[in-house]
């Protein structure tokens, strides 16, 4: 049996406050699987994604990407994790601040030593796979918030990823802008990992969910499993918009 791509071992962490975020997370993730990482606000949802291409130092428990153990601590680990986990994070703007949508593509190959027809080719499919080939020479603030959000999953996959984490993918997307990212998104052979409080575009696009609360995890089963047990969304303040139902 394969290896997790991804593998949390008793993942415990508290802010220099005093405030404990995590209090002992364990989660394996296997290559090709798309999950849910679900939960009430202040559960611990954002402060374990840090962890995982070391952004927040892991200080208690462990982390491997692809068997590679996480250390903030060590810098060509860092830069090999980093170019192994991609973060979409929420708002687009805190990932494009270059003049052109190519050149905010083309920042990290670039850093990571990739140049001339190679660097183009890279940033020209990562922009495909987006849809925003054709805005390569535009300037990211004159996009649309969708768009915005396209040309960040596009920053990431050129750095080709084998995990993908989205940070709440569809807040603010209009009807249309959410279903084209939807597409593009299940268009996509990587692991996901999608933060989410859009319980239906979380049984959209993943099968298995895990939600995360108090610091722990609460629960871990197919996506549909977890929608249709109500008592379960009400313990942890998540809730179905009216109308879906997927008690089957």
């Amino acid at each position: 049996m394969n290896k997790p791509v991804l593998a949390i071992n008793n993942l415990a962490f508290a802010y220099p406050d005093g405030n404990q975020a995590l209090f002992g997370v364990n989660l394996e993730i296997n290559k090709g699987e798309r999950v849910a990482l679900l939960g009430p606000n202040g559960a611990g949802k954002s402060t374990l994604v840090m962890h995982l291409n070391g952004i927040h130092e892991t200080k208690h428990g462990s982390i491997y990407i692809s068997n590679e153990l996480v250390d903030a601590k060590n810098k060509e680990v860092l830069k090999k994790i980093r170019s192994k986990v991609g973060i979409v994070f929420q708002d687009p703007d805190d990932q494009l601040f270059m003049p052109t949508v190519g050149e905010d593509v083309a920042f990290g190959p670039y850093n990571m030593g990739i140049r001339n027809s190679e660097l183009q080719k890279t940033v020209d499919d990562s922009l495909a796979k987006v849809g925003m080939l054709e805005f390569k020479d535009r300037p990211p603030h004159h996009l649309s918030f969708g768009q915005r959000r396209r040309v960040a999953v596009a920053t990431v996959l050129a750095m080709n990823p084998e995990i993908l984490v989205l940070d709440e993918p569809s807040s603010n997307l209009d009807p249309a802008s959410r279903r084209e990212l939807a597409e593009i998104l299940r268009s996509l052979d990587i692991t996901l990992i999608m933060v989410t409080h859009d319980l239906p575009y979380a049984a959209e696009l993943c099968e298995r969910s895990v939600i995360l609360s108090g610091g722990v995890i609460v629960a871990d089963d197919k996506t549909f499993k977890i929608l249709g047990d109500d008592e379960l969304l009400m313990k942890h303040r998540l809730e179905l918009p009216m109308g879906f139902n997927f008690n089957q």
